[in-house]
């Protein structure tokens, strides 16, 4: 019996929802202050996405170092598996290995 009365009432909640977002009134066009601070935001958040993901990759950087030199000090051999697209260049030379050419 309470469980038919919960689903009455849920589904009361949900209609009378979906009735009074649908007399709400399409949002306004944006002006031109409007366009440009929401391109401003944009540009914004797209900067500190870069800035957080670079800092992502330096964590991952600093842990994976830490990790290989526990790793050596306990006497066992690591060699991390990193793809191509996250090598640096500066780190493949001095490890003796070849760096790739570049493309003209």
């Amino acid at each position: 019996m309470t469980t038919l009365r919960a689903l009455i009432a849920a589904a009361l909640v949900v209609a009378t929802f979906g009735w009074a977002v649908a007399k709400l009134p399409p949002p306004a066009p944006l002006d031109d202050k409007a366009k440009a601070a929401a391109e401003e935001k944009k540009a914004k958040d797209a900067s500190a996405a870069d800035a957080a993901k670079a800092a992502q990759a330096r964590a991952e950087d600093r842990v994976a170092a830490r990790y290989i030199a526990e790793q050596k000090a306990k006497g066992k051999a690591v060699t991390p598996q990193m793809s191509p697209s996250s090598q640096p260049a500066a780190p493949a030379a001095k490890a003796g290995m070849k760096a790739p050419a570049k493309k003209q």
